[in-house]
């Protein structure tokens, strides 16, 4: 099992306020699954996705990943985990305006300390990948959606994480391009990476195995998509 969650709660305070963000949560994320996390907004989605991504600690409750419960790891040791093992993916897509489409995609791989030679093979192989090659030199300014998010993907997968987050990857894109970030998503998880989207679209959780439905924080029903 890659990931477990069992009664996982996530609490805010701020002043005199408590906000519940989940609530006793049980979840698990088989390794080389696909799942489509729904929900209306405010229901914890996005508090989902960083406590996965280890972005975020939990209130109570565990966090297992890899059999190894994480639930109150220190930042240092989450920040190592994380580098290690997770690639993210954003709507907004999050690329550096001053670094060009190879240079975003090294980013990765320096905060990991790989090699120069070994990063320049694996970023070619990942431009290779995601069809960006020849936009190398190009800055992210310069490029359309489709490309950007294309080249956010292959930062994600340049550092070969055991699971990939996405936050509603095709939520700034035309219904063209999200359709082909979806077909990215879907042939990455065929090679064996596993991911997990958050997303409001009924179509696009369509690409997932399993559709995870949340609602004021709370897991309320699981579907899978039948074999096809």
């Amino acid at each position: 099992m890659l990931v477990k969650l069992q009664s996982l709660s996530k609490t805010y305070r701020a002043a005199e306020v408590e906000t519940t963000a989940l609530l006793d949560v049980n979840l698990e994320i088989r390794e080389g699954e696909f799942v489509a996390i729904m929900g209306p907004s405010g229901c914890g989605k996005s508090t989902l996705l960083n406590v996965l991504g280890m972005l975020d600690t939990p209130t109570s409750g565990t966090y297992r990943f890899r059999d190894e419960d994480i639930s109150r790891h220190g930042e240092a040791k989450l920040a190592a985990l994380r580098k290690r093992h997770i690639g993210f993916v954003f709507q907004s897509f999050n690329l550096i305006d001053e670094l060009t489409v190879e240079g975003n995609i090294e980013l990765a791989l320096l905060y990991q300390g790989v090699s120069a030679a070994e990063r320049h093979q694996r970023v070619a192989e990942a431009m290779d990948q995601l069809k960006v090659a020849h936009r190398a030199k190009h800055f992210p300014t310069s490029l359309s959606g489709g490309q950007q998010q294309r080249v956010a993907v292959a930062r994600a997968v340049v550092s070969r994480p055991a699971m990939i987050l996405a936050d509603e990857p095709t939520g700034n894109l035309d219904s063209q391009h999200g359709e082909e970030v979806m077909k990215l998503l879907v042939d990455l998880n065929a090679g064996g990476t596993t991911i997990a989207m958050v997303t409001h679209s009924e179509a696009h959780a369509a690409y997932a195995r399993r559709t995870i439905n949340l609602f004021d924080g709370r897991v309320v029903t699981e579907s899978l998509r039948a074999a096809s």
